[in-house]
């Protein structure tokens, strides 16, 4: 399984975190219901999973 380690500001953290719990998810859970088209959509979130996308696409295309 592979890892992945993010850095977010501390206000964001706190908002997910006092979401997951209203919504009785763990972080992880929360995290991937915005990332998957949940109630509520996170820009910050989709900017997040663009630059991965990205980088895994010019990581791939560099192996070749």
């Amino acid at each position: 399984m592979a890892r992945l380690i993010l850095e977010i500001d501390a206000q964001l953290y706190r908002l997910l975190k006092s979401s997951a719990e209203t919504n009785h998810l763990s972080l992880e859970e929360e995290c991937c219901r915005r990332l998957g088209g949940g109630e509520r959509r996170s820009r910050y979130l989709q900017a997040l999973l663009a630059e991965l996308r990205a980088e895994d696409e010019q990581r791939r295309a560099n192996s070749r």
